[in-house]
């Protein structure tokens, strides 16, 4: 568990918890799962000190749940969002060939929650063992705050909410690395679709990658109406008293927006992507389909061709003694030549019609 104190252009890590609540500024409490559910009691303790309340036992367990989905809600001193991360593991990381490698989709994308409680003065986020929000924004309000200004554009995060609101756009954000996970990942299996010199057998991994983008949708869906609920709440919370307060409110509604703007453009490809596996599987089948249809068309052809020869051989192959040419020396060679140029000429026929050969009119 890390404790942060920020207020203005300062920033600052504290030891431990303190008594009470700074005089200016707020805390940032950034604590991994298995470790909140060891200090719950003392984070409890804590949070009664400073905002003379607590979380309620039912949001205690949606922050512990590690299979929860996204979603907002708030109470009367406090608002919680639980919100899923989109992010690719450990394992992806060495991805360059994912059907060589016998990697699946599946195990290539974390969709851990991360949990928000924001108070006035508070802010407690609960992170999985290997999230690295907390460590990216620890690091990063650090260096903002080294050298003797910083700069309006850069300043530290004014309020709880707005820090929570950074740190979920940068969640949201981090789907580019593995937006590129999954294009590469269909592009391959497309590839393999479409390849004239292999026989496509890998009909599980395109199930799951299918699999994949419809959980990713339905992260996303959870994820905006998290946020258009917040920003519901948002809307209702009392007027601000002061100018800068109103400012700072106004940035809320910004960051809101563009936070929802952001689900809204990760919901859009991701559907682009699904629409492209849909694509990319009927595609196949119509190109088997033409494939088989060339091979039939070829095989009628030939049919075709030697069709009049067997009826010219069964012919003369009747047994009877007043047959044409049966007794002549010649006979054979006549109609060898007359069955040859009839062959030929039904060739030549079908290919100008373009039955025949790789072109097909």
């Amino acid at each position: 568990m890390r404790i942060f104190h920020i207020a203005g252009d300062q920033f600052s890590e504290l030891t431990e918890l303190p008594d009470t609540l700074p005089g200016r500024g707020y805390l940032w409490i950034g604590s991994a799962r298995p470790e909140f559910r060891e200090k719950a009691a003392l984070v409890q303790a804590a949070l009664q000190r400073w905002t003379g309340g607590q979380l309620v036992d039912l949001h205690i367990s949606d922050l512990l749940n590690d299979q929860l989905p996204s979603h907002f809600d708030d109470t009367s001193w406090y608002d919680l969002l639980v919100f899923r991360r989109l992010a690719a593991n450990a394992a992806a990381a060495a991805l360059e060939t994912p059907m060589r490698d016998g990697l699946r989709p599946l195990a290539l994308i974390d969709t851990s929650p991360v949990g928000f409680a924001v108070f006035d003065r508070v802010l407690l986020t609960v992170h999985p063992n290997d999230c690295l929000v907390r460590e990216f924004f620890a690091q990063r309000l650090q260096q903002q705050t080294v050298g003797s200004e910083v700069r309006a554009s850069n300043r530290l995060p004014p309020s709880p909410a707005d820090l929570m609101l950074r740190m979920v756009n940068h969640m949201v954000d981090s789907y580019l690395e593995l937006r590129r996970l999954l294009t590469r990942q269909l592009g391959y299996l497309q590839q393999e679709l479409f390849s004239p010199s292999s026989r496509y057998d890998t009909w599980q991994v395109l199930l799951e990658s299918r699999n994949t983008l419809h959980l990713l949708e339905d992260i996303c869906e959870d994820q905006r109406s998290a946020i258009v609920e917040w920003i519901d709440a948002l809307d209702e919370w009392p007027e601000a008293a002061s100018p800068a307060d109103r400012r700072d409110r106004e940035l809320l509604r910004v960051r809101s927006r563009d936070v929802l703007e952001h689900i809204e453009r990760v919901l859009t490809h991701v559907r682009r992507l699904e629409s492209t596996s849909e694509a990319a599987v009927q595609m196949h089948f119509a190109a088997q389909s033409n494939r088989t249809n060339a091979i039939m068309r070829t095989l009628t052809v030939l049919t075709a061709i030697f069709l009049p020869l067997n009826l010219v051989t069964g012919f003369f192959g009747m047994n009877f003694e007043g047959l044409p040419l049966i007794h002549s020396p010649t006979g054979f060679w006549i109609i060898f030549f007359v069955m040859l140029a009839a062959g030929i000429g039904m060739s030549v026929f079908f290919w100008r019609k373009r039955y025949l050969g790789t072109r097909h009119g």
